[in-house]
């Protein structure tokens, strides 16, 4: 199952919310959908170190209504967006989604424009000054059909916000924990 036949993380308005019981969240991605650090060392471990990341788009464009509530936006604002697949072991493992604002895009952060296929996480968690608001959550309906969970931060890179969505795709679920 591949990306294109499930969904795209922009194709849809979830209802986000922040859990205070993590016990509302399935068994086998609770783990997965709490952990607080790097995504993408988890999932470096868990693929053997054969995480790849495939760059779905990137470009200029205008945040979702309450993407731009979150970041503190005027609806109208322009923001970079970045939507990439991760994948180990040859297999779809993750949607994300960063918006970026362009007054993030000054001073250190001008790295960002630069990626290419580099992990967002790999640069994120080098900064000793990350922070990091509260997760949210989100159930949405694939294409076809399937519940797939979601999470969203906003983060604080060099006191500059960003905001990262991460679907699981139904393959995480069959994936052993690795913290």
């Amino acid at each position: 199952m591949t990306s294109s036949n499930t969904l795209s993380p922009s194709r849809q308005t979830p209802h986000w919310r922040t859990l205070r019981r993590a016990a509302l969240l399935p068994n086998n991605l609770r783990p997965w959908l709490t952990h607080r650090g790097s995504l993408t060392r988890l999932l470096r471990r868990a693929s053997g170190n054969q995480l790849s990341v495939r760059v779905l788009h990137q470009g200029w464009g205008r945040p979702r209504a309450d993407e731009a509530r979150l970041l503190h936006l005027r609806s109208r604002q322009w923001v970079l967006i970045r939507e990439v697949e991760l994948s180990g072991q040859g297999e779809p493992w993750i949607l994300a989604r960063t918006l970026i604002p362009m007054r993030t895009l000054r001073g250190a952060n001008r790295q960002l424009l630069h990626l290419g296929t580099r992990p967002l996480g790999d640069l994120l968690f080098q900064v000793p000054t990350l922070r990091r608001a509260p997760l949210q959550f989100a159930r949405l309906r694939a294409l076809d059909g399937q519940t797939l969970w979601a999470r969203r931060s906003l983060f604080q890179l060099h006191h500059a916000p960003l905001l990262v969505s991460e679907v699981f795709l139904p393959a995480v679920e069959r994936l052993q924990f690795p913290g």
